[in-house]
This record gives structure tokens, C-alpha cells and sequence, in this order.
């Protein structure tokens, strides 16, 4: 199993969520596939990741590369032309999605992600880390688009919460495995 995790941010509590799941990962023998960075909770986590014994893929944009911001000491790192590549690699790569509390880059990762499901491009699980009431903002947002009818009830269902790091392995362990095509190829 392959997990996409996008943390970003510096609150201790935040990096010490982070340090935790990066050991819970490694320990499920998950492999972590995140943004490539070497800073922030972003390489925070790759770091807890990489000392518990786990395997991290970065994938990262040749420009962020380039500004000396990714992370060379990783089982493996993939520099790819754009951003666009980089969510598309990373979602190739992944069988599931985490979010930690973050900033513009999380959310558009996350509502990207959230959007291909409900799409159709994909039914892979999709879990929002919500530390401390982190996300409520985005959650009472979503409610929002439901209530004023731009968005149907179901996009409720598309993702899910849980209030911690423990939570989340647990979580994606009882998601429905995503459905395969008849071909064979995942949804």
C-alpha cells in the first residue's frame, strides 16, 4: 500500500503529529509518497518516515528542486516539468489520500483529489487529518455548497475525518477497496 500525504505549516503540535504518523507508516510498512520537500512538516514527516525505517517517494517540480528545497535523502525521488505532474504522479503512485493541516497548496491538492472522485476518475479513500479543528473551516464549506445547492449531498461522502494521526490507518483500513474495471485497471 501507497499513501499521498500533503502536511505543510510549523506548528509544534502540527510537527509533532507529523513525527508520529511518519513512525505509524513506516511501522505498517505504508510507504509514503508526499511533495519531495525537505522543509516544513512536509519533510518533517518524510524524516520521521525515513528514521522508523520506512520508504518515501518525493516527488517534486524541477523549478522547487532546483531552489534547493528537495529532499535528497529519500528511498526514492522523482523530479517531474510542473506542478501539474507532480499531482498527477503523485495520484498515480498513491492508494490513498491524507491530509494534514496546511496552507493554499493543501487545499488545492485536496480539492483536486476530492473533485477526480467525485468525477469519477477515481475511488481511492481520501481522509482529511483534522488536528485540532483544523479543517471545520473547509468542512462547514462544503456544508455550505450543499445548503445553498452547488454541490449535492453526497460530496459529504466522498472523504472523511478523522481528529488524528492514531486515527487515520484505522480509518483507510475499513474504506472500501477501490473498485477495479473490467479490464483490471483501477477506477
Amino acid at each position: 500500500m501507497s499513501i499521498a500525504v500533503r502536511p505543510v505549516g510549523d506548528d509544534v503540535s502540527y510537527a509533532g503529529a507529523a513525527r508520529r504518523l511518519g513512525m505509524l507508516l513506516a511501522e505498517a510498512r505504508v510507504e509514503l509518497v508526499y511533495g519531495g520537500g525537505r522543509v516544513g512538516l512536509m519533510g518533517t514527516l518524510a524524516d520521521a518516515t525515513l528514521a522508523a525505517g520506512g520508504r518515501v517517494v518525493g516527488i517534486i517540480p524541477e523549478h522547487l528542486h532546483d531552489a534547493e528545497v528537495g529532499h535528497t535523502g529519500l528511498s526514492e525521488l522523482i523530479v517531474v516539468a510542473s506542478m501539474h505532474e507532480r499531482k498527477r504522479r503523485m495520484f498515480e503512485r498513491a492508494d490513498a489520500f491524507a491530509v494534514l493541516p496546511g496552507g493554499l497548496g493543501t487545499l488545492d491538492e485536496t480539492l483536486e483529489i476530492i473533485t477526480w472522485k467525485q468525477l469519477g476518475l477515481h475511488d481511492k479513500p481520501i481522509v482529511l487529518i483534522n488536528l485540532g479543528g483544523y479543517w471545520n473551516p473547509l468542512l462547514r464549506l462544503v456544508d455550505h455548497a450543499i445548503e445553498h445547492r452547488f454541490a449535492r449531498s453526497a460530496v459529504g461522502q466522498l472523504f472523511g475525518t478523522v481528529g488524528g494521526v492514531e486515527e487515520l490507518l484505522p480509518a483507510l483500513g475499513a474504506a472500501p477497496a477501490p473498485a477495479v474495471a473490467p479490464h483490471g485497471e483501477r477506477v
